[in-house]
């Protein structure tokens, strides 16, 4: 795996924090966040969000939450990935 660290949340104070990574051997994004309250997975595993796509939160995916002060930081990831080439 060759993560590439592009930020964490700039409002972090202590250990852990929301962090976004690229996977350049994936093309992937890698999120670092929080876990989502009780009624978020409610809501998200009993709504139909796009027409015929399965309900609920599949096996082997997750949800977690970024602040949306990291706009930037996950642009500047998406920007990096393209730069190389893996967009």
């Amino acid at each position: 795996m060759a993560l590439r660290f592009n930020g964490m949340d700039p409002e972090t104070q202590g250990n852990g924090s929301p962090t976004v990574w690229v996977d350049d051997e994936e093309r992937e994004l890698v999120f670092q966040g929080w876990n989502p309250s009780e009624e978020l997975l409610a809501e998200i595993s009993t709504t139909e969000w796009a027409p015929g796509h399965a309900i609920g939160i599949p096996q082997g995916e997750a949800v977690v939450r970024v602040p949306l002060r990291m706009a930037a930081i996950i642009r500047k990831a998406l920007d990096d990935a393209e730069r190389s080439g893996l967009l």
